[in-house]
Parts: structure tokens; sequence; C-alpha cells
């Protein structure tokens, strides 16, 4: 089986793409998501593994309006990554020598509370991908730069490790699914995955959506929206909720649903992740 990830080598997209398929899967990188799901479309890949939420940052949006609008490609499974972040220099830099950071937009962000504690005059420097920015660094050979990045790009590409676990929250994770042609036989232990749209924006719709998936006790397990294109004020609503589509209490629901909403889309019914795992990683929030 050939998987495409988000490249380069060294990415949490590449150790999703191994938690997914295994050491024996041949990996394909690619450079952007969008590339990702023409991979599979176009045949150079059979499984495209994405990158859809984050713990911290949320939402994945180019992940999402590509199972909106984009494409037909089903997710066949879910994968969840721990995000543990390191500093990156190269070998012999020291901390108090750094006057540029180099990382993904999303991993400067991850890592706000060090930077502004250790780094706070140092220049950050977005780039295309954690794993390219930590090769740029130790590749450059430059003491006064260092790359926030996983510890699998420093082990890839080496440099020196100046502080390590610096993601604000212990509890970092990032969730990808996979897109194939065919979304996933049922296993008993399994979500769903749809969006929507009504017919008209008037009071108790969403309620009324609702209802079907209460009255069967199906749980949900996330719920969100993203804009139509070009028209402000209307939205796609997103669901994930427990059960696979063909189970016949879900396939009732999906039809329920499906007379009542102006469109429906199936986005695939999917083995769930055992999340459970990582529940030592959070911190009981603090009372306000």
């Amino acid at each position: 089986m050939s998987i495409a990830f988000l490249g380069p080598r060294g990415t949490n997209s590449e150790e999703a793409a191994l938690l997914f398929g295994g050491a024996d899967a041949e990996l394909v990188a690619v450079s952007n998501i969008p590339a990702l799901v023409s991979a599979v479309e176009t045949g150079l890949a059979d499984v495209a593994v994405l990158p859809i939420e984050n713990s911290i940052e949320g939402p994945i949006s180019t992940t999402l309006d590509l199972l909106i609008h984009e494409t037909g490609l089903m997710i066949c499974a879910e994968v969840v990554v721990p995000i543990r972040h390191v500093l990156v220099a190269a070998p012999g830099a020291s901390l108090d020598r750094i006057t540029t950071i180099v990382s993904h937009p999303q991993g400067l962000a991850q890592c706000r509370r060090f930077l502004d504690r250790f780094l706070a005059s140092a220049e950050q420097v977005a780039w295309l991908s954690t794993a390219g920015a930590v090769k740029e660094v130790v590749d450059s050979g430059d003491p006064t730069k260092a790359a926030i990045g996983p510890l699998r790009a420093q082990e890839l590409y080496g440099g020196d490790i100046l502080a390590r676990d610096i993601q604000d929250i212990r509890g970092n994770l990032t969730r990808f699914v996979a897109l194939a042609r065919d979304d996933a036989e049922p296993t008993g232990n399994d979500k769903t995955s749809i969006g929507f749209t009504v017919r008209e924006n008037v009071p108790g719709i969403l309620f009324k959506v609702f209802q079907p998936l209460a009255g069967r006790g199906i749980q949900l397990t996330k719920i969100e929206s993203r804009p139509i294109k070009g028209r402000l004020g209307l939205y796609v609503f997103l669901l994930d909720f427990e059960g696979h589509r063909r189970d016949p209490g879900i396939a009732e629901v999906l039809s329920e649903i499906g007379e009542m909403v102006k469109e429906l889309k199936v986005f695939g019914s999917y083995p769930r992740f055992p999340i459970e795992q990582f529940d030592e990683l959070f911190e009981t929030p603090a009372l306000l």
C-alpha cells in the first residue's frame, strides 16, 4: 500500500502515515495538502493522510474545505499523533546565541510561552514544514539559528537539541484522517463524518436535525461549521458521531437527516481511534 503524506520526511504527517500503514508501507511525500488528495485521485498513491484538527489550534480549514467542496474520496481511518516539539540548532550552538527561530506557523504558535520566556527578541521565520525547518537550520551550520520541530526530524537530519517538550500544552494532539476511494468496513467501534447545509436559516433547524441522533442515543463527538464559499452568513455544518453508516440505526438517521436538509454529504465511516490512551496528557482546567 502506498501512502501520501505531507513531506518532507520527519514531519508529524509522516509519523501518522507510519502509524496508519506500518513500517512496510510505501510512503510518498508531497508538498501541500491539496496535492495529497490529488495523489490518490490520480493513482500516485492508494491512501492519503491529512491533518484535520489540532487540540490547540483547532480545525485545519484546508482539509475541511477539500472534503466539502473538492473531492469524493472518503475517510477510511483516523490517527491521532501527540505533538512534542524540540528546539534544534546546528552542532555547537547555544541558547544564548540564538537570534532567529524557524518553523511552520503552527509550530511557532504552539510554542509561544517558551519563545516569550527564553527567546523573546529572536526573529521568527515561517517555513513550509517543521521538519524542513530543522533540516534548513542544521544544513546551514549557522549557530545563531534554531528550529522548532519533531524529535523525528532531529533524528533524521542531526543537529543539537537545545530544549525538549517546548509546546505550551502537554495535551497537544493532532488528528489525521486517511482518505481513499472507499471508506472502511464496520468494526463495531466506528465513527461517521458528515456535512450538510440547511434549506432555510430558521430558528430551531439544527435542533430538528439533531433530534434523530438524540432519539437513538447516538453520541456526537464533534460539531463545527464552515462558511459556504461566496455567501456570507451561510454555513456547512460538520458532524462526527459514533457508529457506522451501514449500521441499521445509523442508516435510518442519515435517511431522516437527508430528508430535512438541503444537501447531505457523508465523508465516510471508519474505526474510532482510541484517544483515551492520551488522557494522562491532559490536565484538569483551573476554575475561573
